[in-house]
C-alpha cells in the first residue's frame, strides 16, 4: 500500500467524515447510484450507510458496496460495519 493510499485510508477513518448518503428501505436504487455518482464528481471521499434491517450479514453489504463502486467507477475505501467509503480518482 503506498503512502496515497494510507492517507485516503486514514482520511476515510475519521470519525468527522459525515455520511452524506443513506441506503434505506428501497435498497439500490437508480437515483442512489447518480447522487453518489455527482458527490464523487464534487468530493474526494463519500460515506454512505445502509439501514441495519436492510442488509443481514457482511457477505450481503459488501455485495452492495461492491455494486455501488462498479456503477460509479469508484473505489471502495474501506467498510466498517454498516458504513463504506468510497473514492474516485
Amino acid at each position: 500500500m503506498n503512502d496515497v493510499d494510507k492517507r485516503l485510508k486514514k482520511k476515510a477513518l475519521d470519525p468527522t467524515l459525515e455520511v452524506t448518503i443513506r441506503v434505506g428501505k428501497s435498497g439500490l436504487t437508480e437515483s442512489l447510484i447518480s447522487e453518489l455518482d455527482s458527490q464523487l464528481k464534487s468530493r474526494k471521499l463519500v460515506k454512505v450507510k445502509v439501514n441495519r434491517g436492510l442488509s443481514n450479514d457482511s457477505t450481503d453489504r459488501l455485495q452492495l458496496w461492491q455494486m455501488l463502486a462498479d456503477n460509479t467507477s469508484s473505489n471502495l475505501i474501506v467498510t466498517r460495519g454498516n458504513i463504506a467509503v468510497f473514492h474516485r480518482k
